[in-house]
């Protein structure tokens, strides 16, 4: 799983990691399901980089609802790496 070496060193609480963690497995999801390009073994793990990095930025601004810290980083891959 992408996120969680990119959390170790972080200073989010173990609680909080654990809301970071859902975030990151339902955007991964998201992407499965929707037969997304980036799931193929050429861009998943580059894209599941993305995801982590993303999440994790936007939790640093402040957003803490899993769903949206989900949706907002398969936003983020597909408007920014199409």
């Amino acid at each position: 799983m992408a996120i969680i070496p990119l959390l170790a060193k972080s200073s989010f609480d173990p609680e909080f990691i654990k809301t970071l963690v859902a975030a990151y497995e339902d955007a991964w999801q998201q992407l499965e399901k929707s037969g997304s390009t980036y799931v193929s073994p050429r861009y998943k793990r580059a894209a599941q980089e993305v995801i982590a990095k993303r999440i994790i930025d936007m939790a640093q601004r402040g957003e803490v609802e899993p769903q949206r810290l989900a949706q907002d980083a398969v936003t983020y891959l597909e408007q920014s790496y199409a």
